[in-house]
C-alpha cells in the first residue's frame, strides 16, 4: 500500500504541466487552410503556355508582325500605291530597304500593306467560319433527332463539292474582289467547325446546369449562348489559331494563280505573283513577300501547337 502511494506521488510529480508550454508555428485556424493558390482554367492555360518557349517566341513574333502591318506601310513615308517610274526596279539601299518594284513603288511599304490585307482577310474568314460553324453545330446537337440528321446531310453534301472548283465558280460569279474572296474561303471551311461543335455540345448537353436551365424555362438560343459556347472557347481558340494561317496561305495561293485579288488590289499573294514575273532579274521582289508570308504562317502554326498542348486536359497536373 505504501509502495503504491509512493509510485503514484512520483508519477504525479513527473507529469508535465501543459499550461506552462505553448505550441508555436501552428494556429487552430490553419487546420483547414489550403496554401496552394486557386487558379482558373484560363490562368492555368496561360501558365502552361508560358512554359513553352517556342510558343512564347511565336507569340512575340506575331505581336511584332501585327505592329508592323499597322505602322509598316507608312513607316518610310513612301506612297505604295501610285507609281514612280523614275525609281523603278531599285535594289535594296538605305533609301529603299526592300528596293522598288517595276513601277517604282517602295517594296517595304507594299509588303507590309499586303500583309495587312492578307491578315485581315484571314481574320474575317476565320470569324465567319467560327460563327457559322459553332451555331450550326450547336443547333444540330441541341435539337437532335431528325433535325440533326437533316443538317448533317447538308454538311456532307457541301463537303463532297470540290473546294477549289467551288472557289473558282464563286469568284467568276461575284467577281474578283475582297467580298467574293471571303465568301469563297469560308463557304466550306465551317463544316469541320460544325462537326467539332456538335460533338462537344452533345457531351455538354447532359450536364446538370443545362438541365437546370431548361427546367427554368431558358430558350434554346440562351442555352447556346450562355452555356454551350463559353465551355467551347478553348476548342474555338485552337481552331482559330490553325484557321488563320490556312486562310492566309489559301489567299496567297489563289491570288498567285490569278483567281483571288488582282492589281491594283494588294496582298501577299498579289506581290508574290508580281515578283515571280521579275524573279530572273530582280529576285528580291519575290523573296521579301515570300519570307514575310512564311514567317506569319510559321508563327501561327507554332503558336497553335503551343495552345493545343496548353489546352489539352490530359496534360494537366
Amino acid at each position: 500500500m505504501y509502495k503504491e502511494k509512493k509510485m503514484k506521488s512520483k508519477w504525479e510529480s513527473d507529469t508535465l504541466d501543459v499550461s506552462k508550454f505553448k505550441i508555436i508555428g501552428y494556429e487552430e485556424t490553419d487546420v483547414n487552410r489550403n496554401d496552394r493558390p486557386t487558379i482558373s482554367y484560363w490562368q492555368d492555360t496561360w501558365r502552361r503556355l508560358r512554359e513553352n518557349p517556342v510558343a512564347m517566341v511565336s507569340l512575340c513574333v506575331l505581336i511584332i508582325l501585327t505592329i508592323m502591318v499597322i505602322i509598316g506601310p507608312s513607316l518610310r513615308g513612301y506612297d505604295y500605291i501610285n507609281m514612280n517610274v523614275v525609281e523603278k526596279n531599285k535594289s535594296c539601299s538605305e533609301k529603299y530597304w526592300f528596293g522598288t518594284d517595276r513601277l517604282g513603288r517602295d517594296l517595304f511599304s507594299r509588303v507590309w500593306a499586303g500583309a495587312r490585307v492578307s491578315m485581315i482577310i484571314a481574320l474575317v474568314a476565320t470569324i465567319w467560319k467560327l460563327f457559322i460553324g459553332t451555331f450550326y453545330g450547336a443547333l444540330m446537337a441541341h435539337f437532335g433527332g431528325w433535325v440533326d440528321d437533316a443538317m448533317m446531310r447538308i454538311i456532307e453534301v457541301i463537303d463532297s463539292l470540290p473546294s477549289l472548283l467551288l472557289t473558282i465558280l464563286i469568284m467568276m460569279v461575284l467577281g474578283k474582289n475582297l467580298f467574293s474572296l471571303l465568301v469563297a474561303l469560308s463557304i466550306t471551311a465551317w463544316c469541320n467547325t460544325a462537326r467539332q461543335a456538335r460533338g462537344m455540345i452533345k457531351q455538354l448537353k447532359e450536364a446538370e446546369y443545362v438541365s437546370a436551365a431548361e427546367a427554368l424555362g431558358s430558350g434554346s438560343l440562351r442555352i447556346i449562348v450562355k452555356h454551350y459556347i463559353p465551355n467551347m472557347l478553348g476548342i474555338l481558340l485552337l481552331d482559330a489559331s490553325t484557321s488563320i494561317p490556312s486562310f492566309i496561305f489559301m489567299e496567297a495561293g489563289l491570288s498567285f494563280l490569278g483567281i483571288g485579288l488582282i492589281p491594283p488590289q494588294i496582298s501577299l499573294g498579289v506581290l508574290i505573283s508580281q515578283g515571280q514575273q521579275a524573279m530572273d532579274f530582280y529576285p528580291t521582289q519575290l523573296i521579301f513577300p515570300c519570307v514575310v508570308l512564311c514567317v506569319i504562317v510559321m508563327a501561327f502554326n507554332l503558336l497553335g501547337d503551343g495552345l493545343r498542348d496548353a489546352l489539352d486536359p490530359r496534360l494537366r497536373n
